[in-house]
């Protein structure tokens, strides 16, 4: 989130695309029904009429896999209309002449062709949007989970830099995250293109890293393969997989040094809640070596059959814990532990402390956890070797000290602007990142130029140079009370003292790191807040990134497109070698055939109130399952009418894959008449078998069931390789054909 929940309620119109809040954060939808109380615009684009929708003061239902053609529309009519922030975006805007050019091509007729929203109705939205600012764009992964996820979310901030809503109380874009702490997460490297908090995979990282853990550099690298492995990219969760079927029978090729995965360890991730169930059952039985660490039995071990090579441990759930998470708006808060882990299981970082012994790195693993007597200061040193490490994102003020006492203190801070008041006066709720040093209050709102650096302040970073093609990257406004009132680049060791008109002591000098993001020392970072200047430097956002497959966003057709007629003008993008280690098929796939004429249906998943996930824990409750005692589908009343299906019925759904379920019709005309939705939290049947007789004695759910993830279809994002699940096809049957 470039805001924060709270925030919300200082919008005068909020647009959601693809994100139903009233169901998957119904403490968060609050703030959004406050913002309404007090005139705020409510507006839903989904394909499905949802509870969101149904408080919504517009509802425009949407093809699947269609955003960018509704914004680019969006785009369209706000700069013939001239209704575009021509100086937010000529001081802080980088490339907006090549967004007009495309956008040029969308007209309403055009939108409504692709799209399915209506000329009217897109005019409608539009002037609503850029005429009750601020605005916030709200998303989830109803726009992340395609082909042109990142497109997506790309032109999404595009949009609200058109109307200058980004760095605006009120505005922004605000991203819902799916559970509890992914934001912390994914700061933390789950994803395996970056190091923690989003550094690259490059030398100067690794040696970065090695001094934070206290390790030599030469031993890190000991671990790899080569030096070229230690940089590359590593697998997906969506894919790794494909890595464990080594290319055979079919499936993709891999390119992962030489070997097929052999080993797979997972902590706390249902992998039944991600795309092509039958391939990960099939990489799941491919393994030597399965570990599964889960406070609920892992469903990833019920499918897999077999009898050996796996490990089931029991790790403490969140409430048999404490330490540091970040909330979805960058906020930090303490967890406190409620009680001390129950029977055999382990806190995880007991359970990777037991296996780092095994391996032989423990000493080195645990050193910088350690007090100055040489045990274990758990979790505090852990938050605290974050907090030094992780300066890419300025978590360099975080303490245990200061989380712990917002969390005791969360009552002395409002919930719109976030402030404190008594004990905590003068600090933001969760010190959100970035929050430079510890005197630093954190930053409720991303990239406001409004007040000061010191105050939580910035303009956009700058991380890709001074120019390009002759043209200044650097903003020409700055924070407010700037001394520098344009652009000006980020600071290193050697521009800190032109940069800032400074000059630093020879022992500053000799403590500090090469630029801001590598200085553990931290003595940027102060300088440079102590003079009102933000230490990644102040430029212009980029529209055009030349280094992605598409400089700009453009629409392409989801891979299995109901529309064949549009595929050969909105083309995928070409087969990709060795994407995260995986060969990935795009267009050779789009256009193999058209899939329409045998699967007419869109397909769309979603979560629902009671679930989580993939759901281990929510049906493994009693309570929690009878809400929602066994998988099902919706479809439409019409298409109930002419395929003779009543609600209660069992019906099959098929994918192009050639896979298939066996779920519980309900009928719900929210549903539009070419589309089935499934909710994916469920597993532990397989395409009409029934795999629960794997569960050990005494720990199967009360409730189990199909997954939605068997039948979605093949197809990942260009740049992160999520899955295209919210843009697919099936066709339904009731015998099983």
């Amino acid at each position: 989130m470039t805001n924060h929940l709270g925030d919300i309620q200082r919008s005068k119109c909020i647009i959601i695309i693809g994100a139903n809040p009233a169901v998957n954060h119904p403490v968060g939808f609050r703030h959004f029904l406050k913002a309404k109380e007090k005139g705020a615009k409510l507006i839903v684009v989904d394909p499905r009429f949802t509870k969101s929708a149904a408080k919504a003061d517009i509802y425009a239902r949407i093809r699947p896999g269609t955003d960018i053609a509704f914004m680019y529309g969006m785009l369209k009519i706000i700069f013939d209309e001239g209704l575009e922030d021509t100086k937010y975006l000529d001081e802080r805007v980088f490339g907006i002449d090549k967004i007009r050019e495309e956008a040029a091509k969308w007209t309403a007729e055009e939108v409504e062709n692709v799209t399915g929203i209506s000329k009217e109705l897109l005019v409608q939205i539009t002037h609503e949007v850029a005429k009750n600012k601020p605005t916030t764009l709200i998303w989830a992964m109803g726009l992340t989970q395609h082909t042109v996820g990142t497109s997506n979310t790309r032109l999404a901030p595009i949009v609200q830099m058109v109307l200058g809503n980004i760095g605006k109380f009120g505005g922004g874009v605000n991203i819902l995250r799916g559970h509890d702490n992914v934001q912390g997460a994914s700061d933390m490297a789950c994803l395996s293109e970056n190091l923690p908090g989003y550094y690259p995979l490059n030398e100067a990282t690794w040696r970065y890293y090695a001094k934070i853990w206290g390790v030599d550099y030469e031993w890190l690298l000991g671990n790899f393969v080569s030096k070229d492995w230690m940089h590359k990219t590593g697998l997906s969760l969506a894919r790794w997989w494909a890595a464990a079927l080594n290319g055979k029978d079919g499936n993709d090729a891999i390119d992962n040094a030489g070997t097929p995965l052999k080993a797979l360890v997972v902590m706390g991730n249902g992998i039944t809640s991600t795309a092509q169930q039958v391939k990960v059952k099939e990489g799941l039985e491919a393994l030597e070596l399965l570990v599964l660490a889960d406070p609920f039995v892992n469903e990833a071990g019920i499918i897999a059959e077999r009898k050996d090579g796996i490990y089931l441990l029991p790790a403490a759930t969140q409430f048999e814990t404490s330490g540091s998470v970040t909330a979805t708006n960058r906020s930090g808060q303490w967890r406190f532990k409620v009680v001390d882990p129950l029977y055999e299981s382990m806190e995880d970082q007991e359970i990777l402390f037991e296996l780092a012994k095994k391996l032989g790195f423990y000493e080195d693993f645990t050193k910088t956890l350690r007090d100055e007597k040489g045990e274990i200061v758990w979790p505090e040193n852990a938050t605290r070797e974050i907090a030094k490490a992780v300066r890419s994102i300025g978590l360099n003020g975080w303490s245990p000290e200061r989380l712990k006492k917002h969390t005791l203190y969360w009552d002395k801070f409002d919930e719109v602007t976030l402030e404190g008041k008594d004990e905590v006066a003068g600090e933001y709720y969760g010190l959100p990142w970035p929050c430079w040093s510890d005197k630093h209050p954190g930053s409720p709102v991303l990239y406001n130029t409004d007040i000061e650096v010191a105050k939580g302040g910035m303009g956009f970073r700058n991380n890709f140079g001074l120019e390009y093609e002759g043209e200044s990257l650097l903003a020409k406004n700055a924070p407010l009370n700037s001394p520098i009132d344009t652009g000006y680049p980020q600071i290193t060791k050697d521009n800190i003292e032109k940069v800032l008109g400074i000059t630093l002591s020879a022992q500053e000098k000799e403590k500090m790191g090469s630029t801001w993001s590598y200085d553990d020392s931290n003595i940027i970072a102060t300088k440079c807040i102590e003079k009102g200047i933000v230490p990644y430097g102040n430029a212009k956002a980029r529209a055009v990134v030349w280094t992605f497959k598409d400089k700009i966003p453009l629409h392409r057709e989801p891979l299995h497109s109901p529309r064949n007629d549009l595929v050969q003008k909105y083309p995928s993008f070409e087969d990709q070698k060795a994407l995260y280690r995986v060969d990935t098929k795009f267009v050779s796939v789009q256009q193999a055939k058209d899939y329409s004429k045998e699967f007419p249906l869109n397909l769309v998943t979603a979560r629902l109130v009671n679930l989580n996930g993939a759901g281990m824990e929510n049906r493994a409750s009693m309570y929690l399952t009878r809400l929602t005692p066994e998988m099902f589908c919706e479809i439409n009343p019409q298409l109930a009418k002419e395929q003779d299906i009543k609600a209660g019925d069992m019906i099959w759904v098929h994918s192009p894959e050639g896979t298939k379920i066996h779920v519980r019709v309900k009928v719900n005309p929210g549903v539009a008449k070419d589309m089935i939705f499934l909710p994916f939290h469920f597993t532990g049947v397989m395409q009409g078998v029934d795999l629960t007789h794997n569960f050990p004695e005494g720990t199967k759910p009360y409730a189990s069931g199909e997954s939605a993830n068997t039948v979605t279809n093949y197809g990942y994002d260009i740049m992160c390789q999520i899955p295209e699940t919210k843009g697919g096809l099936c066709r339904i049957s009731k015998d099983g054909k």
